[in-house]
């Protein structure tokens, strides 16, 4: 069994929301730009608060191990070939959406939707953190490059 299954479910989840409000934002601006606002902006703050629980969990790990940005919240060499597709194709789905809105109702309040994306980010950050596999880290090195003396 995958670890971390209910991060890429609520990413997912948060990625149908957003298309559905889009829509119907689309579709009636003066109806459901609320909806659309309201609901970007709880993503945008729920996403903040996962992307800052990912990196102190990754600070936590990084004494001992070597986690660097493109592992930690794109996963790069870092999570399975499947959980990489799931995750980072819901935030890249969740950027196309808002490139959509956006250029379609670029004047109106539709364009807060462009915050969403953070939730995300912010989930495959904390799948990153939690569950990511990172080389272990090497000891301090001198300026050369070298292992100091006594082994470090």
């Amino acid at each position: 069994m995958t670890p971390g299954r209910s991060l890429v479910r609520a990413s997912w989840a948060g990625t149908l929301a957003l298309l559905l409000a889009c829509l119907a934002g689309l579709v009636a601006i003066d109806t459901f730009a609320p909806v659309v606002v309201w609901l970007s902006a709880a993503m945008f703050v729920v996403g903040c608060v996962l992307f800052f629980v990912a990196y102190a969990i990754a600070v936590g790990r990084s004494r001992t191990d070597a986690i660097g940005i493109g592992g930690l919240y794109f996963l790069s060499g870092s999570a399975p070939p499947e959980v990489r597709r799931q995750l980072v194709g819901s935030f890249v789905a969740q950027c196309v959406i808002v490139v959509a809105v956006v250029a379609l109702r670029p004047f109106t309040s539709l364009v807060l939707s462009s915050l969403a994306p953070m939730f995300g980010l912010g989930c495959t950050g904390v799948w990153g953190a939690r569950h990511g596999t990172f080389a272990p880290r090497r000891g301090p090195r001198t300026e050369s490059g070298e292992d100091p003396p006594g082994g470090g």
